[in-house]
């Protein structure tokens, strides 16, 4: 990971993706045979600019996670290299992941959770007015900040999750498949949340999903991956209209409509 020390006007360019490429070898199934080797991301590259929402979108296996953890600096690629231009990475850019009561520690109540960031990077300030911010900007009451997560829906863990994601005022939110595991009737909720959110704290937003309605409905811009590779990329709205990979065009026909699941239900 290379950061770099200069600020970033609104649309300039936050991160530079540069030819990634990550690999994994996986373990023997015959001592006769060579090891067998899983690429995950083979020579992607794109930017990231400020003020955007990026949706990474692909099936199950097709690289979206990976490259994730790779903008992060949780995984060193075996090629290529990602650029940060902006100050701190490890304050600037959070993370939401997929399952909030596997990211939140049960032991903890949720201001703990919640100001956690702050005190592991030993940012100062008023906390206690911090959590209250932040517990508002999720639609989560104060008193909320004495429970511990088992007390809360899915939907309302991902908020706390959230909060917890904009204690130390980053820049990028990274938000992996965040809605994927809650139940269809908060999922608009959770996305309307991250929208208002984005706006309202002026974050760059990547999106990580298999669901091509999702990123309809959030994203500017559009990446497909297909086995570790991006095989198309664009404004979302132009993607939409006329796709030119065929790969993208059976991920939007697979997307359900109304008329579908009438002929469906017929």
């Amino acid at each position: 990971m290379s950061p770099a020390s200069h600020d970033v006007p609104p649309g300039g360019v936050l991160f530079e993706v540069q030819g990634l490429a990550r690999a994994y070898r996986l373990p023997r199934t015959s001592l006769l045979r060579p090891p067998r080797v899983l690429t995950a991301v083979r020579d992607v590259s794109f930017e990231l600019r400020s003020g955007e929402t990026l949706g990474l979108v692909g099936e199950s296996g097709s690289g979206k996670t990976t490259l994730l953890r790779l903008m992060l600096g949780l995984e060193r690629p075996d090629a290529g290299k990602v650029v940060y231009h902006g100050g701190s990475l490890r304050r600037e850019v959070q993370v939401v992941f997929q399952d909030p009561a596997s990211a939140l520690d049960p032991r903890m109540r949720v201001a703990d959770i919640v100001l956690e960031p702050l005190r592991v990077m030993r940012l100062r300030g008023d906390h206690a007015a911090r959590l209250s911010e932040l517990l508002r900007a999720v639609g989560l009451p104060e008193a909320a900040a004495r429970r511990y997560p088992h007390e809360f829906s899915g939907g309302q863990r991902q908020r706390i999750a959230i909060a917890r994601a904009l204690a130390p005022r980053p820049r990028v939110l990274l938000a992996d498949e965040p809605v994927s595991a809650l139940d269809v009737s908060v999922r608009a909720q959770i996305l309307n949340l991250l929208e208002d959110l984005r706006v309202g704290y002026d974050l760059t937003l990547v999106l990580v999903s298999h669901d091509l309605s999702v990123v309809r409905h959030l994203c500017d811009r559009v990446l497909v991956m297909r086995a570790g590779e991006v095989v198309e990329a664009g404004d979302t709205s132009a993607v939409f209209r006329s796709p030119h990979h065929s790969y993208t065009r059976t991920l939007l026909e697979s997307i359900p409509t109304l008329k579908k699941r009438r002929a469906a239900s017929a």
